[in-house]
């Protein structure tokens, strides 16, 4: 059986401690949640399950937690999944195996991260800690910043190369804000109804007066330009048969084909490239084929490293600019990922595959391939 995807929908990303900081992890999925529910609702099925990703929440069970908050009703079930910032996207990828294998015909899915309040923690001693660990003591368990110069120097992507991306980013991103090619996929949040990071002012020689960020000697080229910024935000979408999705006359996007996969914790960066690489293979989909591509752009440079490795068409890529300029809530950012692909290749009128990818701390990469449905 094959699973689509519709109604897929996104809050508008906050930086850390800004528009969105007073807003708990669950009431920003609730947001996202009802309104997806409400546009399924005209089919009459019940809601099997709702799957969210989230990784620096308070713990708990926030899909659960969330789907009450949303109105959805006592007998819906929720899940939370971690894999890291790739948890949104994993949630999605879950929800289709379950409508495929014949389990669920009506998941929701997506994720949510709240960066102005996840709480703080600290280890039995008190010692504080901002990030569980990503690999056991032994193995390599870098930051994802000092991660991203390791993936630069190795890579040979240049300074320049990632300022005139991180510069780009900005300028798609807010171009396509004021045209209003963000609206439709957009859930307001109380008076918040717009992504408040894109800056144009962040031109490529502005961006390149940023002091290196993660290299010990100053001689790094990663910066907190060329970086993604802490956000809070959340996606959903129902993941469902293609009858319910035709019943609905809703527009839908068929999950082709979905990986993950694991390599080197010293280069998590490199992550995306791999899962996407087995997604392709198993869609029988070449890189070049792709109508469009949406990677997570933490770091301007492991996003080109991932283009580099695959042989991407790099006006494929996050065309109305990405996680720099929008943010990067991190359990949240792959779900957002599916939002943006499903919003333009409707906008686009595109009918060839897309690609939604995430590097993950801890050297995993979860992908998948979409396609607008028949």
């Amino acid at each position: 059986m094959n699973a689509v995807i519709v109604a897929a929908r996104r809050t508008p990303i906050g930086t850390a401690a800004r528009s969105l900081a007073t807003r708990t992890v669950d009431e920003l999925a609730a947001a996202v949640l009802a309104e997806t529910a409400r546009l399924v609702a005209p089919s009459g099925r019940a809601i099997d399950d709702v799957i969210l990703g989230n990784c620096m929440g308070p713990g708990g069970d926030l899909a659960r937690i969330a789907a009450l908050r949303a109105g959805l009703g006592h007998e819906v079930p929720g899940v939370t999944v971690d894999r890291q910032c790739g948890s949104g996207l994993d949630a999605v990828l879950q929800a289709a195996s379950r409508v495929r294998a014949g389990d669920a015909r009506l998941v929701l899915a997506g994720g949510a991260e709240s960066a102005s309040t996840a709480p703080q923690r600290s280890w039995p001693d008190g010692t504080p800690y901002t990030r569980a660990p990503f690999a056991p003591a032994g193995f390599p368990d870098p930051d994802m910043g000092p991660a991203a110069e390791a993936v630069a120097r190795l890579r040979g992507i240049e300074r320049e190369r990632q300022d005139a991306w991180a510069a780009r980013s900005h300028a798609r991103a807010v171009a396509a804000r004021a045209a209003g090619r963000f609206d439709a996929e957009l859930v307001p949040v109380d008076e918040v109804a717009a992504d408040e990071r894109p800056n144009a002012r962040l031109t490529a020689p502005v961006l390149a007066r940023f002091a290196p960020a993660f290299a010990p000697d100053g001689q790094g080229s990663v910066t907190a330009g060329n970086s993604c910024g802490f956000s809070d935000g959340a996606a959903a979408m129902a993941v469902t048969t293609p009858e319910i999705a035709r019943e609905l006359g809703l527009p839908a996007f068929r999950v082709r084909a979905a990986a993950v996969a694991a390599s080197d914790p010293a280069l998590p960066g490199l992550g995306a490239a791999r899962a996407a690489r087995i997604a392709l293979d198993r869609a029988g989909v070449a890189p070049r084929a792709l109508g469009a591509v949406e990677i997570t752009e933490a770091f301007a440079a492991q996003l080109l490293a991932v283009s580099d490795e695959l042989g991407l068409d790099e006006e494929a890529i996050s065309a109305d600019g990405g996680a720099i300029a929008l943010g990067h809530p991190w359990g949240a950012s792959g779900a957002v990922l599916v939002v943006r692909l499903a919003a333009r290749l409707l906008a686009d009128d595109d009918d060839r595959p897309a690609l939604a990818a995430c590097s993950i701390g801890g050297g995993q990469g979860v992908a998948m391939i979409v396609e607008r449905a028949a």
